[in-house]
């Protein structure tokens, strides 16, 4: 019975941390990394000021270099919906993530 307890304690319930838009500006003064992980045509129309690209396709198929596992990340999408995902695939490959709820749909700071 304690083995089964043990064995369900480690397997989780896959859960990070998700934050409302306005919050991004605080994690990255807390040095969080924000990852936007639309498509690299839609990095470049705008995306958060230092953000960096890893889209969502690319991370499906488990292409992870250029991230950092000492690294914390803010993953970020247009609307919410990929980083919701991106997060998850993140998460389960050991990397510190939290999840922004909105997207840049929402974002009202700056832009590169």
């Amino acid at each position: 019975m304690a083995l089964l307890v043990l064995l369900l304690a480690a397997c989780g319930n896959g859960e990070y941390e998700t934050i409302a838009i306005d919050e991004v500006s605080a994690k990255q003064e807390a040095g969080y990394t924000v990852l936007d992980v639309r498509e690299p045509y839609e990095y470049e129309e705008a995306h958060i000021t230092g953000a960096e690209n890893k889209p969502l396709s690319t991370l499906r198929e488990q292409e992870f270099s250029g991230l950092s596992e000492d690294q914390q990340y803010v993953v970020i999408c247009q609307s919410g919906n990929r980083s919701k995902e991106a997060s998850a695939i993140l998460h389960e490959a050991g990397y510190d993530i939290v999840n922004v709820s909105e997207g840049m749909s929402s974002w009202e700071g700056d832009v590169e």
